[in-house]
This record gives structure tokens, sequence and C-alpha cells, in this order.
């Protein structure tokens, strides 16, 4: 039986999310930390002007954008060690977490750390895999 041979424009139904998922996992890898970031923000940016009326998501989204704008700004310069520039501020938002009362008040404070949580390992995957 000869091999079966997939081109991107034509994907077996069974296999189509597989599929798609290895060709997005290789287009990230290919990418670099930065085009990544930029990409999240058009993106971000996108769904933003989709979403008319105010939600947690928007907040979020808006948020996100500011992050990503904040460590692209800060990649810029050398002399700043991004990631742990980037744990810092995590530790700074969970010190602010334990010390809310309110889970209405700590729910922004948890989208901001999981937003960064993800900033971390996209822009820092690489340092963590020296170690």
């Amino acid at each position: 039986m000869p091999p079966l041979i997939v081109s991107t424009n034509l994907i077996l139904p069974l296999f189509n999310r597989l599929c798609i998922l290895n060709v997005h996992q290789l287009n990230l890898i290919l990418m670099t930390a930065e085009q990544i970031l930029l990409q999240e923000i058009e993106e971000s940016k996108r769904w933003l002007g989709t979403q008319e009326e105010e939600s947690t998501y928007r907040r979020d989204l808006r948020k996100r954008i500011e992050l990503l704008n904040w460590v692209l700004e800060n990649m810029k310069d050398p002399g700043i060690k991004i990631c742990a520039l980037i744990e810092s501020r995590m530790n700074n938002l969970i010190d602010k977490i334990n010390e809310t009362d309110s889970i209405i008040e700590a729910d922004p404070l948890n989208s901001e750390l999981r937003i960064l949580d993800w900033i971390l390992h996209v822009v820092c995957s690489n340092e963590r895999k020296k170690f």
C-alpha cells in the first residue's frame, strides 16, 4: 500500500483537527517570540472589535493587549532581563491576590496573572530549557 500523502489543501475529515493543530504548532515553532506576541496583539484587537457590550472577556482582551505591548516595549532594551521582569510582576500580582478578600476584586488580577503566565511561557521557554 503506498504511503498516504496529505497536503495542507486536502485534509481528511477524520484527521482535520490533528493536521490543523500540527500545522499551527509548526508555525508557532518557526515564529520568534516577538512575532507571536505581535500576532496575538492583532488577533486580540480583532476580537475586541467584535465585542459590542462590556464584559469580562472584553476587559481581558484590553489587558492582554496592554501586557503584550508592555513586554514588547521592554524586550527592546537589551539591559532588561525580560523573564525576571515578567516573573517579578507576576509575584506582585500574587501578593495582591493574597491580600484581596473579595473574589470580584481578585478576578481581574487572576486574569492578568494567567495572561502573564502565557507570555512568560512564550518569551522564556527557551531560557527554561537551558536549566
